[in-house]
């Protein structure tokens, strides 16, 4: 134990456990009815264009020509130009990963608030075991959508469905949405799930009763209620929650205090504070995607 004792965790080692836990992108692609080889190149290239090494005006010389072809009336060429709020909340979380038991909590009541679909989970624990034996360390990971300030996925997604809010949230318009999947392949993070409309209804009885908050009435989104099948889904943050003054299902929940939610623009806030910490890190800083959600190692 002593010579475990000296080693720790380096940002690098929690981007690979990132990378051990992303979805085939090949898998995800085969299975879309649009262009595997364009999804993958954009994915790749919009990168570049978060990182700097791409001009977006190039980005959009390249496709779009191609997207035209491709998507038709569905392709928007532009979308709504995106304004940092300098006087509104900025929505950041940090997680400290010291704290953190795996307990699966923030999974659990993420599922049960979002009434999120069999096989999809916005708020994931990965877990991995580290060192060499026989000093070996359990280590947790939690990851909800980082909520890019830079996001791949806004910068891939045709029909625009995909878009930043001035408060840092990274959203998703469901009927815009045609579930090419090209934003599932250009997170870095695996933050994002296809849904197939799979549902508990046969295992659960009124599991429907309780509308999701994504597409129930209140969030403007289908009439009926039900999830529109096809359409990509992520975590926002529970957007729905922040609207009544309330914390996201999983801060709220966390029992071992490991999670922190609030506005990085309030230079008093107990996110802005701990940002500052010298434990605090992000995941895949070199990508240039400047996550909001922020860990202390």
């Amino acid at each position: 134990m002593g010579l475990f004792s000296k080693w720790e965790m380096k940002p690098k080692d929690y981007d690979r456990i990132v990378d051990t836990n992303l979805p085939d992108h090949d898998k995800e692609l085969n299975q879309s009815q649009y262009d595997r080889k364009l999804g993958l190149n954009m994915a790749y290239d919009a990168r570049k264009v978060i990182n700097g090494s791409l001009k977006i005006e190039e980005f959009h010389n390249i496709y779009s020509s191609s997207l035209t072809k491709e998507f038709g009336r569905y392709y928007a060429a532009d979308g709504p130009e995106i304004k940092q709020n300098s006087t509104g909340p900025k929505w950041v979380m940090v997680i400290d990963l010291k704290k953190c038991v795996g307990c699966d909590t923030c999974t659990v009541s993420c599922k049960a608030e979002n009434r999120t679909p069999p096989g999809i989970s916005y708020n994931v624990v990965m877990e991995s075991l580290e060192g060499d034996f026989p000093n070996i360390k359990a280590v947790n990971l939690p990851r909800p959508c980082m909520q890019c300030d830079k996001p791949a996925c806004v910068q891939v997604c045709p029909t625009r469905a995909t878009y930043k809010m001035e408060n840092g949230i990274v959203a998703i318009d469901n009927d815009r949405c045609i579930g090419c999947r090209y934003c599932i392949v250009a997170c870095p993070y695996g933050a994002r799930s296809f849904d197939f409309g799979d549902s508990y209804e046969q295992e659960m009885q009124g599991c429907n009763d309780v509308t999701s908050p994504e597409y129930g009435v209140e969030r403007g989104g289908r009439k009926d209620g039900k999830t529109p099948i096809g359409t990509v889904r992520k975590c926002s943050f529970c957007f729905h929650r922040l609207q009544r003054g309330e914390e996201p299902a999983c801060v709220e929940t966390c029992i071992g205090d490991a999670r922190f939610f609030g506005d990085i623009n309030d230079p008093n806030s107990v996110v802005s504070k701990l940002a500052a910490s010298p434990r605090a890190f992000r995941l895949k800083e070199e990508l240039g995607t400047q996550p909001s959600v922020i860990y202390l190692r």
